[in-house]
């Protein structure tokens, strides 16, 4: 007589519509048809399926937060995961998504090369609504917060880093930066700007000096500062896997992690533990790699569509796909920028 089926968890427990989930168990019955599995009361299809995992696609259209996973033939049995809810849409990111100190939300519509936009930057409020904020600035790449809480924006297009001041006033600061991507303000206060052609740039007073030297990259560069002062990179190539650089304050390169598929937007939270958005041919996802184990990175989102993610200085995070961005209400504090308070 076989067992009875009986549910033991799900993984991971974040997730966003179009990714994936896989519930663990014992004694499911594949043959001759599929267990019914239910996320939030919604029909989820099978992806793969075994006696003691099934993988479900998460619908859309759910509400979002705490959500329930079911199966209809393990009556009694749920398990949960924190699904994140759209919050933007209809917008064009390369690059993760920022967030002020007030909880405000920058998004970008970046465009084609050399794209004018009508609306190049918006804010997106803490009450999900969104305001047009920067019209006239081509192909806007990357955002970062300095220690006063400006914000600056890199433009691929036009190869510079502009300020951006509360008013949505433009104001170049650097120019002739190469194909300029990546940006993050570093603990000594100086911009550091990831062209793709292959060259971290250290940018002071509006001059801009090689800090560091990557492989070229077909994307983008993006950077993040960690808690150990030294510069975390990311720069998808061709190859079949791509690595997470780390470069030391006086500009020595070395690999982090690796394994990854198409690695892109990074950020950390206040333990030192770095998240990486990768992405490759409909697969990937986010990852926790601690400091301690950076050869062991463990999925906390699958779902292969995303570009970046930003952590809300009020707790929770965003993820961001090239249109939607994506609010996940999960009990995790980013790293707050260098000079913060």
């Amino acid at each position: 007589m076989p067992s009875p089926m009986h549910i033991s968890g799900v993984r991971p427990l974040w997730a966003v519509e179009g990714g994936r989930v896989t519930i663990s168990g014992s004694g499911f019955v594949v043959d001759p048809g599929l267990p019914h599995v239910l996320i939030g009361g919604a029909a989820a299809r099978l992806t793969t399926a075994s006696a003691t995992a099934l993988t479900a696609l998460v619908p859309a259209g759910l509400e979002g937060g705490h959500t329930p996973v079911r199966i209809d033939e393990v009556p009694g049995e749920t398990v949960y995961v924190e699904v994140g809810a759209p919050l933007a849409t209809g917008l064009h990111q390369v690059d993760n998504p920022a967030f002020d100190i007030h909880g405000n939300l920058y998004v970008t519509f970046s465009g084609s090369r050399g794209q004018q936009a009508p609306v190049a930057i918006y804010i997106v409020r803490r009450d999900g609504s969104r305001e047009p904020f920067v019209a006239d600035l081509a192909n806007p790449t990357s955002l970062a917060f300095d220690s006063e809480g400006r914000l600056h924006v890199s433009s691929r297009f036009d190869g510079a880093v502009h300020r951006v001041e509360e008013d949505g006033t433009v104001t170049t600061i650097a120019t002739g930066l190469g194909v300029a991507c990546g940006i993050a303000f570093g603990p000594d206060g100086a911009l550091y700007v990831g062209d793709r052609s292959g060259t971290v740039l250290r940018v002071e007073g509006g001059h801009a000096t090689a800090f560091a030297h990557l492989p070229p990259s077909v994307a983008a560069f993006h950077l993040a500062f960690g808690p150990d002062g030294r510069l975390y990179v990311t720069a998808p190539t061709l190859g079949a896997r791509d690595p997470v650089y780390r470069i030391s304050p006086a500009g020595a390169v070395e690999i982090f992690c690796d394994g990854f598929g198409r690695p892109q937007g990074l950020a950390f939270d206040r333990q030192g533990n770095l998240y990486v958005v990768d992405s490759l041919a409909g697969s990937g996802g986010v990852y926790r790699v601690s400091p301690d184990r950076p050869h062991e990175p463990e999925a906390v989102v699958s779902e292969g569509g995303l570009i970046g993610l930003a952590f809300d200085p009020r707790g929770g995070l965003v993820l961001a796909s090239s249109d939607t961005v994506y609010k996940v209400a999960v009990d995790v504090q980013g790293l707050l920028p260098a000079g913060s308070a």
